[in-house]
């Protein structure tokens, strides 16, 4: 009795090979504590079957989720969270390169594979320009291992030539000594990886691409809850914690997932810029407005119907309400829940 997530194994495996056709120097990304919902270990082990196409390094999140990969995965890998100065290295194999945003990272790890994060518009971290006369002086030493350099660009093309911008960051660097053989890149096209490559020969540009190549086929994937039980009730009932009546004849029904699933989440995608569009708008002033009367949508559904919450999901599990004239399911059967698989602690994944 547990909240599913299935994967159609072979509907998978084939979007992950058209993304690196599309993609043939692509870095895997698998992070997150779910690992992006399907888990870690699973996710190693899709990037180690990419390894036949050419992929010899995967890129993980912070350095716990590397303690966790490298005993499902045999090459290299990325820490992509930067290195803080004074932070436990941890006892990590030395096929483990961690990310650095500073000449004193560079520094305080001598001897240590590193890729060094350079600023971009998207104003987190990495080098400035003016640390490359530092720079160039910390790689001077016999023990810098420097795989390569990264940037990481905004998602949204508001303003700046972000082609521009990255294609600057090389030229800087070779302009001072420093070869640029590897560069990291994310959110970038393949058009725009195809120019950088062309303006830059002697650098091989590589995407770190992780949301598109696991889960961008999202009919391979899909979410479903257990029906625990079904109720049948008449309007007027009352049920639940609150003792809420029911608002009409029909069945409760409970599932699994619940709060600690995840379920009831949204995605804060739209954070800072509102909801978009006249439709979204009204969408969501509507389910404000049912919110306010206790009634909520839910993400399950029942023969293609969605169902409403009968009440504020529990923990571990939803009560659902199926009004009257429907079919409803059997204690056992599953119900396909709509939920963003990075948002998800599934009790389970399934590969059918």
């Amino acid at each position: 009795m547990s909240l599913t997530l299935h994967v159609d194994m072979e509907r998978w495996r084939a979007h992950q090979d058209e993304v690196l056709a599309r993609h043939p120097d692509l870095v895997p990304v698998a992070k997150g504590v779910n690992g992006y919902g399907i888990g870690i270990p699973n996710l190693m082990e899709a990037a180690s079957k990419l390894a036949a196409g050419g992929v010899e390094i995967t890129a993980v999140g912070t350095a716990a989720e590397a303690e966790q990969a490298k005993d499902h995965y045999s090459g290299r890998l990325l820490v992509l969270t930067p290195y803080l100065l004074g932070e436990d290295v941890r006892g990590l194999p030395d096929r483990v390169i961690r990310t650095v945003s500073s000449v004193e990272a560079v520094e305080a790890l001598l001897g240590r594979r590193v890729v060094v994060d350079l600023m971009t518009s998207m104003r987190r971290f990495g080098l400035e320009k003016t640390d490359i006369p530092r720079l160039a002086t910390a790689l001077e030493s016999d023990q810098a291992r420097v795989e390569g350099f990264s940037v990481h660009m905004p998602l949204d093309r508001v303003a700046g030539d972000y082609l521009r911008e990255v294609s600057d960051w090389v030229d800087a660097l070779v302009a001072a000594g420093i070869p640029v053989r590897t560069l990291f890149v994310s959110h970038l096209s393949p058009a725009e990886i195809s120019t950088l490559a062309k303006r830059h020969q002697g650098t091989t540009v590589r995407p770190r691409i992780g949301t598109e190549l696991w889960l961008g086929d999202r009919k391979a994937l899909q979410a479903r809850g257990t029906v625990h039980s079904v109720q049948k009730v008449s309007k007027g009932d009352r049920f639940g914690y609150r003792q809420h009546k029911v608002r009409g004849d029909g069945y409760l029904i409970v599932a699994s997932g619940g709060t600690a699933h995840g379920v009831g989440l949204e995605n804060p995608k739209n954070f800072g810029r509102g909801v978009p569009g006249l439709r979204s708008r009204a969408k969501f002033t509507a389910r404000a407005g049912l919110a306010l009367l206790n009634r909520t949508m839910s993400p399950f559904s029942w023969q293609g119907k969605a169902l409403w919450f009968a009440e504020p999901p529990h923990m571990q599990v939803s009560v659902l309400f199926l009004p009257a004239g429907g079919t409803p399911p059997k204690v056992g059967e599953e119900l396909p829940v709509e939920v963003s698989p990075v948002m998800t602690h599934v009790d389970r994944v399934v590969f059918d």
